[in-house]
């Protein structure tokens, strides 16, 4: 298989996989197997990818809250997601220097798939206790934050489904609003991420005797433009699919992924 073809379909994998909560980590696991591994720039900047279609799919909602800082409510909610992205800036980058997070092998993303779609069946039903409610508090805000600071640390979590269900049992016991939140705070997170590794790329490449690669812009482009175009579709489809249905589909998916990658896949990486 030619490398372009290999960067095509995984760029269309992590459209597909990075805003469904069932970790686009664990599936990029799987088709780099066969695909051949890439480099973490790579895996970074296709999520930015991905962060795209976030863009252009809220482009609307995005707009109106720019446009409308005399309503209090909506200074409210974008000072929400500033709070969500600097906790996840303020505690994860320490975190990422200091090099706290699992190795992306199978047993750890399996072990965080089953456990993580176990949780997910626990937090719906707790959160479905709770009067519904498409408030964003403060509280909801942190926690958010933190939660994408724990599936950094722990691949195979994914970031959005540890988010989601955070904001839920928090109190937002609307699915399509705590979706829509943790979605809207994705946007600087992940190009914040992206900035990051590039930076980190261009440090290590300017580095004297630093052996890093150099990356092949031309797939790294396709990748990125297969993961915008596709995770739009999947976010338009999404948005739609949990106004009536719960995410407990996702969440069976998850465990059987986790059981399959123990069982296929050998454990070393």
């Amino acid at each position: 298989m030619s490398d372009l073809l290999s960067a095509l379909l995984l760029g269309i994998l992590e459209g597909l996989t990075e805003f469904l909560p069932i970790s686009s980590t664990g599936h990029l696991l799987i088709a780099q197997h066969w695909l051949g591994a890439r480099s973490d720039l790579f895996n970074i900047v296709i999520q930015a990818g991905a962060i795209i279609a976030i863009t252009l799919v809220f482009r609307q909602r995005l707009w109106a809250l720019a446009t409308g800082l005399r309503e209090r409510e909506n200074r409210r909610y974008l000072a929400r997601i500033a709070v969500a992205f600097l906790v996840t800036a303020l505690v994860g980058l320490p975190v990422r220097l200091a090099g706290w997070e699992l190795p992306e092998t199978v047993s750890p993303v399996a072990a965080a798939l089953i456990l993580g779609g176990i949780w997910m069946l626990l937090a719906e039903r707790l959160a479905e206790r709770k009067a519904p409610s498409s408030e964003i508090t403060w509280m909801v805000a942190v926690l958010v934050g933190l939660a994408q600071v724990v599936a950094g640390v722990f691949p195979g979590t994914s970031r959005s489904a540890a988010a989601i269900f955070m904001a839920m049992l928090a109190g937002t016991g609307q699915r399509s609003a705590a979706t829509e939140f943790v979605f809207l705070v994705g946007i600087p997170t992940m190009f914040a991420a992206s900035g990051y590794a590039l930076l980190e790329y261009a440090l290590a490449r300017a580095a004297p005797g630093g052996g890093v690669p150099a990356e092949a812009w031309g797939e790294l482009g396709l990748a990125f433009a297969a993961a915008a175009i596709t995770g739009f579709v999947v976010v338009r489809w999404l948005m739609g699919y949990i106004k009536q249905h719960r995410y407990t589909v996702f969440a069976y998916y998850r465990i059987a992924l986790g059981a399959a990658l123990l069982l296929w896949l050998p454990t070393g990486g």
